[in-house]
């Protein structure tokens, strides 16, 4: 029995190894053209390295630690630089940009039987935007912050007094004028010539009646 002869291993044509000569053809195997050429030419996803590992990424504004230079391409930081949420608001009416202010807030409550809403309007407020804004917020509560008990006897009677504090604040202030391209809030009539706001007369004479009642029986007076 004749013993085959040993395989060669086939050499890969990739590796940029010189190849050998086909031993079954005699001819040698034409050189592999890219055999060497992926070491010459770069990685073009490589980063460069920016220096130290907390210093920001190229093109950040932010500045970089001290002793290490700045990745290529790199903004210089600018000290005067900041996100415009980092400035302080501008003094002024919250609603027309008027100088002259009172910083106080301007309260509306609502009570339906068991449900009851909150309303606020943090300042400040100029004298026109702040008074126009205490005479909307003040009918409204008028009209719907008697209708649930807790209402009727806390919460209602709280915001009442609070924006009448509130109306003397800014009825203490100059009128001035509004920043350029604003307008100021129209005051329109005071709250006793608002007819809603006599809506609170039919929770006040229940609310008597009730009273009444409860002292007269429990005083044995009927």
């Amino acid at each position: 029995m004749t013993t085959p002869p040993p395989q060669q291993p086939i050499p890969n044509p990739y590796s940029g190894a010189p190849v050998p000569p086909n031993p079954y053809s005699g001819a040698p195997v034409p050189p592999n053209p890219y055999a060497g050429t992926a070491a010459q030419q770069p990685n073009p996803y490589a980063q460069p390295y920016a220096g130290h590992p907390g210093q920001p990424p190229t093109g950040h504004p932010g500045p970089h630690p001290a002793g290490y230079p700045a990745a290529p391409g790199a903004v210089p930081h600018d000290p005067a630089y900041a996100p415009p949420y980092a400035h302080a608001p501008a003094p002024g009416c919250r609603n027309c940009g008027a100088p002259e202010t009172a910083n106080f807030a301007v309260r509306a409550h609502v009570g339906v039987l068991v449900m009851m809403r909150f309303h606020t309007l943090n300042g400040p407020f100029c004298r026109r935007c702040g008074r126009a804004l205490v005479r909307v917020m003040t009918t409204k509560t008028l009209c719907q912050g008697w209708w649930s008990p807790f209402s009727l006897v806390i919460f209602t009677p709280f915001t009442l007094i609070w924006n009448l504090i509130a109306a003397m604040k800014f009825g203490k202030l100059p009128y001035s004028d509004p920043a350029p391209g604003r307008q100021q809030l129209d005051e329109g009539p005071p709250v006793h010539a608002r007819p809603l706001a006599y809506v609170a007369i039919v929770p006040l004479l229940w609310f008597t009646w009730v009273a009444v009642n409860i002292y007269l029986d429990a005083s044995g007076r009927r």
